[in-house]
């Protein structure tokens, strides 16, 4: 059976070593990302996609999804369970403003996470890529002041 294993000290070494990510404490989100606090969200992650999401990819490329005659649709066996994990976990308002109900850090550990996500099961990953899509368009709509009735509170 196919494994996956994310690569955690690689990303550690480039966020540190060669991007100095800790130099960039002043910006929003930054500075609550502390070297330990940023591991640590990274090591869940990647047990997340290891261990939840990855064993799901075979499955999900031989049956699919299931689209039925009254326009409902089945997912693939363990990817309804294992977006409820993902949810459950916070891991789609890691980079929501906090006054949204995110964990407001920086969209940098959203985008690892979205690399891992996808490199373990990428019929998964583009489940709550669509939700961040939305999730953008309404802090967009909240910044230049267009507010919309659809951007409620994560």
């Amino acid at each position: 059976m196919p494994s996956y294993s994310a690569p955690v000290e690689d990303t550690l070494f480039l966020l540190k070593d060669v991007l100095g990510y800790e130099k960039h404490s002043n910006l929003p989100g930054f500075a609550e990302a502390t070297p330990d606090l940023v591991e640590a969200i990274l090591k869940e992650g990647a047990k997340f996609s290891e261990e939840i999401v990855q064993p799901l990819n075979q499955s999900g490329d031989k049956i699919g999804c299931t689209r039925h005659d009254d326009g409902t649709v089945t997912t693939p066996p363990g990817f309804k369970e294992a977006y409820q994990s993902y949810v459950e976990a916070g891991w789609g308002g890691l980079s929501i403003p906090e006054q949204y109900g995110g964990q407001g850090m920086p969209a940098t550990l959203s985008v690892i996470l979205n690399e891992y996500l996808c490199s373990a099961n990428q019929a998964f990953a583009m489940y709550p890529g669509l939700t961040a899509g939305a999730w953008q368009l309404c802090l967009f709509m909240q910044m230049t002041k267009l507010k919309t009735p659809t951007c409620r509170k994560w």
